[in-house]
């Protein structure tokens, strides 16, 4: 299972003082120094933390793989188009929300998130949805045309119980071997921490994680190189 390290927090802590420092670049450096299979960062439309010289320069210095989230709207498909990064992730956006809460209504959007996965992978563009692991968003998923979907693991990381926690892994692991059936890569994100990635290892069909806020967090007091390869461990 490949890692990948969202650097957004960076650049939240960043905006917080309005400054300069830390830079979000120099985290995703150290991330694949330190063995990351790659980089992700979310352009919001607000541009609340990632703004666009960051991914400018992210995208001429990353070397394993660059993840763009991104919001299907003009502007930032147009933004993703000319800096062409390895992997888009589309997601819903609010701008209220503190991290992006709940997965992308494909079903319900179908027309245009088609229409945007096309206008991206005619630029060779491998196009990823972060959506809810249900079967009716995993169907649509395929029908975009979407090269992977990413699955919306806050339900499993938020549950209060191991019952609850099991019951939740249960529906990510049949969403994973549903997506893969109809030929989807899987990926899986958010909340994912050093502890509940671990039964993530036995979900075969996933073939990456996503994790930025654990990794940044317990990298205030280990540093971001070491913060980065205890995860590795925990993922390989």
């Amino acid at each position: 299972m490949r890692l990948c390290i969202n650097i957004d927090h960076v650049a939240t802590l960043r905006e917080a003082r309005g400054g300069i420092e830390p830079d979000p670049v120099t985290a995703a450096q150290i991330c694949e120094l330190a063995g990351a299979d790659g980089v992700v960062c979310h352009l919001r439309e607000d541009r609340r933390h990632i703004n666009d010289r960051d991914l400018r320069i992210l995208r001429e210095t990353v070397k394993t793989k660059l993840d763009l989230e991104m919001a299907a709207t003009e502007e930032i498909i147009a933004i993703a188009l000319e800096t062409l990064p390895e992997l888009a992730t589309l997601v819903p956006e609010r701008r209220q929300e503190l991290t992006t809460e709940g997965g992308l209504d494909v079903r319900g959007h179908k027309r245009e998130i088609r229409d945007a996965v096309a206008r991206l992978q005619e630029r060779e563009i491998e196009v990823s949805l972060f959506i809810d692991p249900l079967m009716e968003q995993i169907e649509a998923a395929k029908e975009t045309g979407a090269d992977k979907i990413e699955i919306h693991t806050g339900d499993y990381a938020n549950a209060r119980t191991e019952e609850e926690q099991r019951d939740r892994l249960a529906v990510v692991r049949t969403a994973a071997h549903a997506a893969r059936e109809l030929g989807l890569g899987v990926n899986a994100g958010h909340g994912l921490n050093y502890l509940n990635i671990i039964p993530f290892r036995e979900i075969v069909e996933i073939e990456e994680v996503s994790i930025g806020h654990a990794i940044l967090s317990r990298a205030v007091f280990v540093g971001l190189e070491r913060a980065v390869k205890e995860m590795l461990t925990l993922v390989r």
